[in-house]
C-alpha cells in the first residue's frame, strides 16, 4: 500500500435490501473505510453481501440508508454517477454481463472511448490490457466464440483499459485456469504497487486474499472481521462460525498438531515446509521416505464405460472464424469412476464433455450425413467414435433422448440452465420430458427428493423464482434439475467455481453421496487442482484439443514442470512435498490433505530410524 492515507471510499451505516428479499438486508449497517492505494480483500460465504457491496460503491445500486462517499463524491447524488464510474472499474464474476461488442478489441476499447481517451492512446491501451491478461492473439476474435475463461480475461482487460483509480474484482478469477489467475493477480498487484491503484478483491481463493494489505469478512450483510490476512486466518474457529471453511493448509496443520508436531499456523506451503524440516531435524531426521502412496483402484470393465476415439471438432467450420477445438481425443473412463478433466482455458474441456451426451453430435449421427465415396486406392477417413455404456453415439439410430436421460450435465454457468417461473417447474422439467407416464404425485415426490438432496428447503424454495436465488442456490437448483432423473453418468463443468469454501465442500460431498448411492460415474471439469486431488480416482489433462496425461492424482501431479508449462498448477500438498524433497524428505502421498498429513506423521513418529 502507498504511504498516502486519503480515504477514497467511506461507508457510514449503509443498508440495502433487494425488492424480493422480504425486508432482509443484503448489506446491513456497514461501516467501511478504504484508503487510497490500499489492497483490500473481501471474503464471505455466498449471499453474505460481497457483490452487493461492490455494486453500491460505483452506484449500480442505491443504498436504502446511510452514506457512501467515493473519491470525494456522494454516490447518492445522481449527477456524480458518471464521474464515479469513470474512476471505479468493476469486473463481475460472469463475463457475459460485461460483453458489449462483437470484436474483442472493440469490447476492450468501449470503456476508454466512453471516457474520452484520445484515439491513438486507445490503441496503446488495448495492446497493454490484452497483453496483461495474455489475450493479445485474440484481439480480432469474436467474444461469443471464446471459452468462459477467455471471456473473463477480456472482461478484466476492458476494466484495465480504463486505467481506473479504483479497481474492483468481484470473483473475477473464478473461471480462469491457474496460469490465467496468476497473470491477472500479478497485473493487479503491479498496478497497486507501482501506480498506487486502489484494489478491492472479492474472492473465495485464500491464496489471493493473502496478497492484500487488509481483509474483511462479511456475514449476512455485515462486516464481522477486519485485519491483516494473517490475523483473519489464524482464528479458524471464528471463520467456521461465519460459514467459511478453514484453509486446507490450516486443516493439515491441525491434523499434524494433533500428532504432537506443535506447528504454528502459517498460510504458505514454503512456511510449512520450513517448520516441518525443523521438527524432523529435532528428531534427528535428515532424510527419509514415506511408504508408497496407495493408488486408486483401477476400475474394471463396466456396462457404463465411456470410450472416446479419434474425436475431432471444429467450431464454425468452413468460415473465417473456424477454430479447431479437438484434435483427436482418445480417452477411456471406467464406469464407476469419479473422473477429473483439467486443462488451460480454451483447451477443449467443455467441448469434449458436450459430446458425451450428444449436445454436440458426431458427424455420422446427423440425419443428413452421407459417407463420402472413397477413391480407389485411398484409405477411408478415420471417423470419431464415442460409446457411453451401450449407447453408440456415432449411430443415427441411437435413442438420444434415452441417452440424455442417462447422462446428465450441469453447465459452467448454472443460471443458463434455469428458465422456469418457479424452482419446482425448473427441476420438474426434465423429469416430465423424459418420463411422460409419471403421475403428478410421483413427480412431486421426485422433485422434493431432488431439491432436498442438494441441501435446499423444499417448502421455502419450490415456489420461488430461480432467478431470485443466490449464486450458490442457483447452482444447487441446476444440479437438482439434472439429478431428478437419476442419471447413471453425471457430468459437471466447473461445479464449484464461484462458491465459497464451505459451498465447494458441500457440493463435492453431495456428488460423492450421489456416486455412492446410485450414480455410476461422475465426471468433473475443474481448474482447481486441490479439488481434483481430493476427489478424483483419475484425471485427464487436456491441452490444445488433445489428451496429454491421464493418470491417478499422485502420478499426475508429480509432473510439476509439465503441468506448469501447460498453464496449470499442482495441489497444495504437492507444493509442500516439492519443498521437502529439496532437503531429502520424500513424501509419497495420494495428494489429499489427510493422506499427506498421515505420511508426514509416519516419518515423524519413525524418528531417526525413518
Amino acid at each position: 500500500m502507498t504511504e498516502q492515507s486519503e480515504n477514497v471510499i467511506t461507508f457510514e451505516k449503509v443498508k440495502f435490501a433487494y425488492p424480493a428479499s422480504d425486508g432482509v438486508f443484503a448489506v446491513n449497517g456497514v461501516d467501511l473505510i478504504v484508503k487510497r492505494g490500499e489492497f483490500l480483500s473481501v471474503i464471505g460465504h455466498n449471499g453474505s453481501g460481497k457483490s452487493t457491496l461492490a455494486r453500491l460503491i460505483n452506484g449500480l445500486l442505491e443504498a436504502d440508508e446511510g452514506k457512501i462517499n467515493v473519491l470525494g463524491l456522494d454516490v447518492s447524488e445522481g449527477k456524480n454517477s458518471i464521474e464515479i464510474r469513470k474512476k471505479v472499474g468493476i469486473v463481475f464474476q460472469n463475463p457475459d454481463n460485461q460483453m458489449v461488442a462483437s470484436i474483442v478489441e472493440d469490447d476492450v476499447a468501449f470503456g476508454p472511448e466512453n471516457i474520452g481517451v484520445k484515439r491513438e492512446e486507445i490503441g496503446e491501451r488495448i495492446d497493454w490490457a490484452l497483453k496483461a491478461v495474455g489475450m493479445e492473439k485474440f484481439r480480432r476474435s469474436t467474444p461469443s466464440r471464446l471459452s468462459g475463461g477467455q471471456k473473463q480475461r477480456i472482461a478484466v482487460a476492458g476494466a484495465l483499459a480504463v486505467k481506473p483509480e479504483i479497481l474492483i474484482l468481484d470473483e473475477s478469477t473464478a473461471m480462469l485456469d491457474p496460469k490465467g489467475r496468476r497473470e491477472v493477480i500479478e497485473v493487479v498487484e503491479r498496478l497497486n504497487r507501482e501506480e498506487g491503484m486502489t484494489v478491492i478483491l472479492i474472492t473465495h481463493f485464500m491464496e489471493e486474499a493473502l496478497l492484500a494489505d487488509r481483509t474483511v469478512v462479511m456475514n449476512r450483510g455485515e462486516i464481522v472481521l477486519s485485519g491483516t490476512p494473517e490475523e483473519i486466518f489464524e482464528n479458524g474457529e471464528k471463520l467456521e462460525v461465519y460459514n467459511l471453511s478453514l484453509p486446507r493448509i490450516t486443516e493439515i496443520i491441525n491434523t499434524l498438531n494433533g500428532a504432537g508436531l506443535n506447528l504454528k499456523n502459517v498460510l504458505r506451503p514454503e512456511e510449512l515446509s520450513v517448520q516441518l524440516l525443523s521438527r524432523f531435524s529435532e528428531k534427528g531426521i535428515r532424510s527419509a521416505q514415506s511408504s508408497s502412496a496407495s493408488e486408486a483402484e483401477i476400475i474394471s470393465a463396466s456396462e457404463w464405460d465411456i470410450d472416446v476415439k479419434n474425436l475431432t471438432f471444429t467450431y464454425s467450420k468452413k468460415s473465417p472464424f473456424a477454430t479447431k477445438a479437438l484434435k483427436g481425443i482418445n480417452l477411456h473412463i471406467g464406469g464407476g469412476e469419479f473422473f477429473g478433466i483439467i486443462g488451460h482455458t480454451g483447451s477443449g474441456k467443455s467441448t469434449l464433455v458436450q459430446h458425451l451426451n450428444a449436445l454436440i453430435k458426431l458427424p455420422q449421427a446427423e440425419k443428413k450425413y452421407r459417407a463420402k465415396r472413397v477413391k480407389k486406392g485411398q484409405a477411408p477417413p478415420v471417423m470419431p467414435e464415442i460409446y457411453v455404456g451401450q449407447f453408440n453415439l456415432a449411430d443415427k439410430k441411437t435413442d438420444f433422448k434415452a441417452l440424455r436421460a442417462s447422462v446428465g450435465m450441469v453447465f459452467q454457468y448454472p443460471e443458463y440452465q434455469l428458465f422456469a417461473e418457479t424452482v419446482f417447474s425448473d427441476v420438474a422439467f426434465g423429469l416430465k420430458n423424459f418420463k411422460k407416464d409419471l403421475k403428478p404425485e410421483d413427480i412431486e415426490n421426485a422433485v422434493r427428493e431432488s431439491i432436498e438432496v442438494v441441501g435446499l428447503n423444499y417448502a421455502e424454495v419450490k415456489d420461488k423464482s430461480p432467478f431470485d436465488l443466490s449464486g450458490g442456490q442457483k447452482r444447487r437448483v441446476a444440479i437438482a434439475g439434472v439429478i431428478v432423473t437419476k442419471p447413471q453418468v453425471l457430468i459437471l463443468d466447473e461445479p464449484a467455481a464461484g462458491l465459497d469454501p464451505l459451498g465447494k465442500k458441500e457440493i463435492m460431498e453431495l456428488l460423492h453421496k450421489l456416486h455412492r448411492e446410485w450414480c455410476k460415474t461422475v465426471i468433473i471439469v475443474s481448474h482447481d487442482m486441490d479439488e481434483v486431488a481430493e476427489n478424483c480416482t483419475r484425471a485427464a489433462v487436456i491441452a490444445d484439443g488433445e489428451v496429454v496425461i491421464c493418470d491417478v492424482p499422485a502420478k499426475l501431479f508429480s509432473r510439476e514442470d509439465e503441468l506448469l508449462s501447460l498453464g496449470l498448477d499442482i495441489p497444495l500438498t504437492s507444493k509442500i512435498s516439492a519443498e521437502l524433497k529439496k532437503s531429502g524428505i520424500m513424501i509419497e502421498s495420494d495428494c489429499t490433505a489427510d493422506g499427506f498429513a498421515q505420511k508426514v506423521i509416519e516419518i515423524y513418529e519413525g524418528g531417526s530410524n525413518a
